[in-house]
C-alpha cells in the first residue's frame, strides 16, 4: 500500500463498506513494522485480524518494546509513539547476513535498508 497513512484510508473506506481488515505481518518485517501495522489496527474499528509473528528472545532484546505475543494475542506497550527502540550496539552483533531475510526462511525479498525486491 505504501505507507500509514494509505492503509489508514483504506481501513477507513473498508469500515465505510463493513469490511474488516488483515494486514499482512510476514516474518521477513521488522519489529517495528509490526508496531507500526498494531498500531494503525488499534486505531482502526473495522480491524479484523493480525497476521503476527512471534520474535526470538534476542530480536526482542535488539528491539525494546517489542509487540508480546501472548495466549494468541499481540500486545502493544504504552510508550509513546509505537514504543519501540532499537539497541544499535546490540544490534551489530547480529548482522545481517546477504542473501537472507529478517527470519531466515525466504528467499531475498528486501534490500539490506528493507526496501521490497522481487524475489
Amino acid at each position: 500500500i505504501g505507507g500509514l497513512s494509505p492503509a489508514r484510508k483504506v481501513a477507513a473506506l473498508s469500515e465505510y463498506f463493513g469490511v474488516k481488515t488483515a494486514w499482512h505481518g510476514p516474518g521477513d518485517a521488522s519489529p517495528i513494522a509490526h508496531a507500526a501495522q498494531l498500531a494503525l489496527e488499534l486505531a482502526s474499528y473495522n480491524f479484523g485480524i493480525h497476521e503476527g509473528y512471534v520474535f526470538q528472545p534476542e530480536t526482542r532484546e535488539v528491539f525494546p518494546g517489542c509487540p508480546e505475543t501472548r495466549n494468541g494475542y499481540m500486545y502493544a506497550n504504552e510508550a509513546p509513539g509505537l514504543g519501540i527502540d532499537i539497541d544499535e550496539k546490540l544490534a551489530a552483533k547480529f548482522p545481517y547476513p546477504p542473501g537472507q531475510t529478517f527470519d531466515h526462511t525466504w528467499g531475498t525479498t528486501r534490500r539490506r535498508d528493507g526496501t521490497v525486491i522481487r524475489p
